[in-house]
């Protein structure tokens, strides 16, 4: 099992930032991907930003340019920096964690709020 806490959401005004944090603890190994997701209120969960062990970065068109995805393989820990947020970006974020076998484990959530 892999057990995933987030950190770092909150409330803050249009043109702001955040940085999300998820550390991951337990049977890590076989790792593939870790990567940030969020969902909207009446919308689909999606995928905002990945990134594979192997280094290669991967954002959906709405974030590119904005946020950036890093992370810290000692600490076992995935970030996610959102700079210039916008209302559009307020939702749930969901870290995740995808083995090879494609087995995925899931954080609990963390509300983040753009608003004025």
């Amino acid at each position: 099992q892999v057990q995933l806490v987030e950190s770092g959401g909150g409330l803050v005004q249009p043109g702001g930032s955040l940085r999300l944090s998820c550390a991951a603890s337990g049977s890590i190994f076989g790792l593939y991907r870790m990567g940030w997701y969020r969902q909207a209120p009446g919308k689909q969960r999606e995928l905002v930003a990945a990134v594979t062990t192997s280094g290669s970065i991967n954002y959906v068109d709405s974030v590119q340019g904005r946020f950036t995805i890093s992370r810290d393989n000692a600490q076992n820990t995935v970030y996610l920096q959102m700079n210039s947020l916008k209302p559009e970006d307020t939702a749930v974020y969901y870290c995740n964690f995808m083995k090879i076998t494609g087995q995925n484990y899931w954080g609990q959530g963390t509300q983040v709020t753009v608003s004025s």
